[in-house]
């Protein structure tokens, strides 16, 4: 499940910096997007990345942040000890090459590279015995350009009391993978697990759709999220991959324009562009987030590539970055 790009990528366009430095003490120099606003329409507006002086440390006076913050909602990393084993058994099983080492730092190196403020990590407990150890992994990056979320199992035992001390211990969502949980989506510990995370406002993220590294069967399709959505009523779940990976004709009859978010993890060069175009239209472009599932595809790559789609330029803004910081309450 390799990333293959079907086009060429050329660099994004941007404006040249202009450096200025040394004025006083209390000034920050640092990188914002800024919109060309001779455009009378907003979506027809070029992006320009400029730099910027931000004043600091004086009354009145507001820092400015970077306007156009890229978020990569969807990736993996593994503890430095275990990742190099951990990504050859991943690897061979479904038969696909990773693009960075699966360390923090090389997914901290990769999201630098693509120009990504911040990576959001997705722990998978893929058995009940790990549920501390992965989490006290995943407590360590909880800010900065690793944002992670924590995990569960379906058969962890008291599940309402490991949902709390997740909430407790400040991760803003959880995460799901039916495959490598070896339960389908519709079991009732998943829409138990569901219903107190959503009494718990945390994000629940789920692997859908087809997984190579378990071809013979599908634990969340399209018609189990429905019935996930009908009978609990989630109030902030993402389906990973568009909805369902490889389902997505599917996705556009069962789920498209429900309440539920949708991820771009893996998808660019696996569905058709005109497929993706229209679901993130039918669906609305405010419930589309960018990811990638680094290691397993480039994020650079992902960003160049969707950066090519026949989209606005506010929609692009909504997909890459301000749809994520509305859901993460960034």
């Amino acid at each position: 499940m390799r990333f293959l790009l079907k086009r060429g990528s050329d660099d994004a366009k941007s404006g040249t910096p202009v450096n200025e430095k040394g004025l006083f003490d209390g000034l920050l120099l640092f990188r914002f997007t800024v919109l060309n606003n001779r455009a009378s329409d907003f979506a027809d507006r070029q992006m320009y990345s400029q730099d910027f002086i931000g004043f600091t440390g004086n009354p009145g006076v507001h820092r400015i942040l970077r306007e156009e913050k890229m978020i990569d909602f969807h990736t993996h990393m593994f503890p430095e000890k275990i990742a190099p084993k951990t990504l050859h058994f991943l690897s061979e099983r479904c038969k696909t090459v990773p693009f960075t080492d699966g360390t923090p730092q090389g997914l901290a190196a990769s999201a630098e590279e693509a120009g990504l403020e911040c990576s959001v990590a997705l722990p998978v407990v893929t058995n009940p015995e790990q549920f501390d150890s992965i989490n006290r992994f995943a407590e360590q990056y909880r800010d900065g350009r690793i944002l992670s979320f924590g995990g569960i199992h379906p058969e962890n035992e008291d599940y309402k009391k490991k949902l709390l001390y997740l909430k407790d211990h400040g991760f803003p969502g959880i995460k799901l993978h039916p495959d490598y949980q070896d339960t389908f989506f519709n079991d009732i510990r998943y829409k138990r697990i569901i219903s107190f995370a959503s009494e718990l406002d945390l994000i629940v993220s789920v692997h859908a759709g087809f997984d190579p590294g378990y071809p013979d069967r599908v634990h969340c399709t399209p018609a189990m999220a429905a019935e996930m959505l009908e009978e609990v009523q989630p109030t902030r779940l993402v389906l990973a991959h568009m909805g369902g990976f490889l389902r997505w004709d599917e996705v556009e009859q069962e789920l498209v324009g429900r309440d539920v978010w949708f991820d771009t993890a893996v998808v660019f060069g696996q569905i058709p562009d005109e497929q993706f175009l229209r679901i993130c239209r039918n669906h609305g472009t405010d419930r589309i987030l960018f990811a990638t599932d680094s290691p397993w595809s480039g994020q650079k790559e992902s960003v160049e590539y969707f950066r090519k789609m026949d989209l606005t330029e506010a929609e692009k803004t909504q997909i890459l970055g301000e749809n994520a910081k509305k859901l993460l309450t960034l």
